[in-house]
């Protein structure tokens, strides 16, 4: 599978923050509006909901982010701190902890300081997503760059969306993941393969998966980062979140090889079993080939009720990979009419900001997401040129 992608030029396993860092350019350069539109809810919740961690210390308290805004909604939106995370008490400060994530070189481990980036996007949201690993799988470098960028842009009233698109798009994840297992006509016996796990916790964080087989499929460096981590957490007596899922499994494989669904198998999974796919953020990084390869063979290799949840960019948001010293390969405009050609029968796209991708995150109807989503895919470009760029969650089933 996938013998045309060479394994040292993709970015592939790791669901990365360049999606979310695309976002962020493209909200500052395209319907502008301050920071808090995208918070409309989140000034009526309560203090004490906002932010807990079930992981070694009892609760994080939320550190408030200051700014000088000029009108009591501001304020009362802003003071509650939802996008925040105390670091003092935070368990990546854990001196084993960090001396990990000191050790990954920029150059030769950007896959994996990749991954972590993500993790550091849910941490910040972790008041929505409940992600009892976040912080410790981000680590204190990341976090803070992030905190940091937050207080920027706040301060200035920044026109980006702080990470809206990353929790909307992890809760996309969970909640479609929730609805194809209800489908599922048997009660036990159920698999969900993350392709591409990185630093993704949710066999600890979703309980949904009690029945559940889940198998983590990544590189083995990024694994063994993970793992690391992890027993750095019990060396040092920290408790780990109980595992949620029935069972875990980690693969150790790359996606440009011709065995990663050998190894899978190897490993316990059952092809005439139903299973979820998650492939969230990793297509765009594969090349044209691979990419559809993988797709067509899920399709054809499972025997029974077969669910893949899937983002997608447009053709247009791959244009972004220079301006973010990435890569971004793979795009499909129309993912509807691409995979029932690849063995999908049913296929539902949405976009962020639609009714089933929208979470009570993103209610302003003059945001971006908004903005974009009211326009026709058909539509490349607004009358100046600029580009419309479009991250699409895809749901499809085949059987």
């Amino acid at each position: 599978m996938c013998q045309t992608l060479s394994i040292s030029g993709y970015v592939s396993l790791i669901p990365s923050a360049g999606v979310f860092a695309a976002y962020m350019l493209l909200a500052a350069s395209q319907f502008p509006a301050g920071l808090s539109r995208f918070f409309p809810r989140l000034s009526t919740a309560k203090s004490h909901d906002l932010f807990r961690m079930s992981v070694g210390k009892e609760q994080h308290h939320v550190i408030a982010v200051e700014t000088n805004a000029d009108n009591d909604d501001d304020m009362a939106q802003l003071s509650l701190g939802k996008l925040s995370l105390n670091l003092t008490t935070s368990q990546c400060q854990l001196e084993s902890i960090k001396r990990l994530h000191d050790s990954l070189d920029p150059e030769k481990d950007y896959l994996e300081r990749s991954a972590c980036q993500t993790a550091a996007g849910r941490a910040l949201w972790n008041h929505v997503i409940h992600d009892p690993l976040a912080e410790v799988f981000a680590g204190d470098v990341f976090l803070r760059r992030l905190l940091e960028k937050v207080q920027r842009d706040l301060e200035k009233k920044g026109r980006e969306t702080a990470g809206v698109m990353m929790a909307v798009r992890t809760l996309w994840f969970d909640a479609r993941l929730a609805e194809a297992l209800a489908r599922f006509n048997i009660t036990t016996g159920h698999q969900v393969v993350l392709l591409g796990a990185g630093m993704d916790a949710r066999a600890y964080r979703l309980p949904i998966l009690n029945n559940c087989s889940v198998f983590e499929v990544d590189s083995a460096k990024a694994l063994h980062l993970k793992e690391s981590i992890l027993q750095a957490m019990v060396e040092a007596g920290e408790r780990l979140p109980a595992l949620q899922a029935e069972s875990l499994n980690r693969v150790a494989a790359d996606i440009a090889t011709d065995d990663w669904f050998e190894k899978l198998k190897v490993a316990g999974f059952e092809v005439h079993l139903p299973t979820v796919w998650i492939l969230e953020g990793l297509l765009y990084y594969l090349q044209d080939v691979c990419a559809m390869e993988t797709l067509k063979f899920i399709a054809q290799n499972c025997m029974n009720e077969t669910v893949v949840l899937a983002d997608f960019m447009n053709e247009s948001s791959t244009h972004l990979a220079h301006e973010l010293k990435t890569h971004f390969y793979f795009h499909s405009d129309w993912p509807e009419e691409l995979l029932p050609n690849l063995g999908f029968s049913q296929v539902k796209v949405s976009q962020i900001g639609d009714p089933d991708a929208n979470f009570g995150l993103i209610n302003d109807e003059l945001n971006l997401f908004h903005q974009i989503r009211r326009i026709s895919r058909h539509v490349k470009a607004d009358v100046d040129g600029k580009p419309y760029r479009r991250l699409l969650l895809v749901e499809s089933w085949a059987s």
